[in-house]
């Protein structure tokens, strides 16, 4: 039993723990609640049937339930249409598909949260000399900087007056740079700014880890285009692959087109029978996204009372993300906690975690993955850059009671 090699002092303060976080655990179940009821309505007003689940392949022609579902996730995004495909393999792919649509040869891409993932700024050229980059194709990148955790309203102004951007991009959570996740109320307040200065820049939020979280997502509060992959909160640790668009409708056109083809757009392509596992997923997902986030605020909480002072956000903190960081000050004790993880994964527990380079990053990775769905991070993982100050980033969590029995162990790692 995972529960016997755990450090008996850990499971006290699990204990202490269960009452300690309860009013917070009450905020997430009302949230909860409150997006589950918009998916359900989703569902409901769509008509969703049992024959919109069949298998369609080859172009894929007239296939009602995946238009249903491109519209049920508009109408949860807060958006006119959407794009949820197989073929979108992850959330960087959704990003590139969607920004090499909307961007051409001498347009601008401005970033005004500084610098993006890792993973998408070769995707940009910003390092990297890949054919494909939207540098490589004549964009042209340009970022500002937050100030104090929040926008920086008169630079982003002020830029906004020297010339024309076509598109405004905003990274929602973290990432791996040390800021504080965005808030909807943030991004709410930012693009009224923009708006009142410039009407017809396209904003794009980059929505991954995000979704769900709060009341309300980027479309809602007047966002152009909201991007995130299946494999984090909206394929609710169901969907076996996938991502989605939602955005204007004229957009979202143009995207599909990048997609597939001009003159073809949202028409054809193959549900390689996922429908199921995508309507299934979006409707698990607003309890996926609770237990995440109660096992990462139960995570944030044990660290903090063990004593690690480097824990954000800290655990009765209001969270915008499913992402919880933890400076670890060494590579041995970071390599540590994310083999407990890996150990006391479901799949693959009897791998050893160490460190490697990895595809899109630039330093080497260490990465707990034991899930269902290679790479899924709706599941509970764990991953971070080989680099001072050696900080962990640990993600998902299925069910609550799982991801206690990981953390407890990754704990006990530690400690030992």
């Amino acid at each position: 039993m995972i529960l016997d090699s755990v450090n008996k002092d850990l499971l006290k303060l699990a204990d202490e723990a269960n009452e300690a976080l309860k009013a917070i655990y009450d905020d997430i179940d009302d949230i909860c609640l409150y997006n589950s009821d918009r998916v359900l309505q989703a569902f409901i007003e769509n008509r969703v049937s049992y024959s919109d689940f069949a298998d369609i392949n080859g172009y894929g022609n007239y296939d009602e339930g995946r238009d249903k579902l491109e519209r049920i996730f508009a109408r949860v995004l807060g958006c006119e249409d959407a794009l949820v495909r197989p073929q979108i393999m992850s959330g960087t792919n959704a990003i590139y598909l969607a920004l090499s649509a909307l961007l051409k040869n001498g347009d601008v891409l401005l970033s005004i949260n500084g610098t993006p993932y890792d993973s998408l700024q070769e995707m940009i050229g910003i390092y990297g000399d890949s054919s494909q980059s939207l540098k490589a194709h004549g964009v042209k990148y340009e970022q500002i900087d937050l100030v104090d955790n929040d926008f920086d309203g008169p630079a982003i102004i002020k830029r906004l007056k020297e010339g024309p951007i076509k598109v405004i991009e905003i990274q929602r959570s973290r990432g791996y740079a040390d800021r504080d996740s965005l808030s909807i109320a943030k991004i709410a307040a930012i693009i009224k700014t923009i708006r009142s200065v410039d009407k017809d820049v396209i904003i794009a939020v980059d929505n991954c880890y995000g979704e769900l979280v709060e009341r309300m997502e980027p479309g809602h509060v007047g966002a152009d285009i909201v991007i995130g992959s299946l494999m984090k909160n909206l394929g609710g640790g169901i969907a076996a692959t996938g991502g989605y668009i939602g955005g204007r409708k004229d957009l979202i056109h143009m995207v599909a087109e990048r997609l597939t083809a001009p003159g073809i757009g949202k028409d054809l392509g193959a549900n390689f029978n996922q429908n199921l596992s995508f309507f299934k997923g979006i409707f698990m997902a607003p309890n996926a996204v609770r237990n995440a986030l109660k096992t990462v605020v139960f995570a944030a909480y044990m660290l903090e009372k063990l004593g690690y002072d480097k824990v954000f956000p800290r655990y009765d903190e209001k969270r915008t993300d499913i992402i919880q960081t933890l400076e670890l000050k060494d590579e041995e004790r970071l390599t540590a906690f994310t083999q407990g993880i890996q150990s006391s994964s479901p799949i693959d527990s009897f791998v050893k975690v160490m460190s490697a380079p990895m595809p899109g990053y630039p330093f080497n990775e260490v990465m707990a993955a034991g899930s269902f769905t290679q790479g899924s991070t709706i599941e509970l993982s764990a991953d971070a850059p080989v680099i001072e100050p050696y900080r962990l980033y640990m993600q998902g969590g299925l069910t609550l009671e799982y991801g206690k029995l990981s953390i407890l162990l990754a704990l006990s790692n530690l400690k030992n």
